[in-house]
């Protein structure tokens, strides 16, 4: 059986009346067919109360990019400049879920606003614009990406620890990677172990230690260019991977009983 992965959804305004909707990028269902070779399910941003019905039947879990941000709140950061985009409702859902996922051992890859939600979900914070600090540089894109271009352009290089997994997948301890983000890592949370650092000293990715299963964190989007970019693909195959032996012990345990 294929492993069914969960992708957490935004809540974002559709049509003509501005309804609100449950949405994620279809990059991310196509990367669950793809490399991961699961089934993708769209979790809604439905608040805490999701977690404990949804979790047990998740073999996997991919916390998705977004244009918004996470409300400042969750990490006693100060109050965001005037129209960045929050969506409390995803923030309400996804933290706890994180921590839920981490304690039960569910495999979890976390792409970019979901890499800085794995951070403020475990005690750390977020610097909320990167190119207005002094020694680093803008790591964002134009809001207006009409060129597809953009979204799969590598934008710098990453250092990598060697030996890690990222490090591995690279054959070498850099890898070019694209940029999409205003946010990032400020405070590292105690759980986590960073394996990837932009020029500027920016986390690029991260590691959750002393737990059962695939944790794993990155802030650039492998689910735009896994089918050109090799570690890309590989990423998604190693989650893959992990997904499928949490549903082959489940299933097992199952059976058990």
């Amino acid at each position: 059986m294929k492993p069914l992965i969960g992708i957490s959804c935004c809540v974002k305004a559709f049509g003509v009346f501005n309804t609100p909707n449950h949405a994620a990028s279809d990059s991310y269902v196509r990367a669950v067919l793809g490399p991961v070779d699961g089934i993708p399910v769209l979790l809604p941003a439905a608040g805490e109360a999701l977690v404990p019905g949804i979790l047990p039947r998740l073999d996997g879990l991919i916390l998705t990019g977004s244009r918004s941000n996470v409300c400042p709140d969750h990490y006693q950061g100060p109050a965001h400049a005037e129209g960045t985009p929050e969506d409390p409702a995803r923030d309400s859902t996804t933290l706890p879920l994180i921590r839920a996922a981490l304690a039960a051992g569910v495999p979890l890859l976390a792409i970019c606003r979901g890499f800085q939600e794995l951070n403020v979900a475990l005690g750390g914070t977020l610097d909320q614009r990167i190119q207005d600090l002094p020694g680093r540089f803008d790591h964002s894109t134009p809001s207006d990406q009409k060129l597809a271009s953009l979204r799969v352009a590598k934008a710098h290089a990453v250092r990598l620890t060697p030996g890690s997994a990222l490090a591995k997948l690279a054959g070498g301890e850099t890898l070019p990677v694209n940029s999409l983000h205003n946010q990032g890592i400020a405070k590292l949370a105690p759980r986590l172990v960073a394996e990837a650092w932009a020029p500027d000293g920016t986390i690029e990715a991260v590691r959750v230690r002393d737990v059962p299963g695939f944790a794993l964190g990155v802030q650039w989007h492998p689910e735009y260019d896994w089918s050109q970019d090799a570690v890309s693909r590989g990423l998604f195959e190693t989650f893959g991977r992990a997904a499928k032996d949490w549903a082959a012990r489940l299933h097992m345990a199952q059976a058990a009983e």
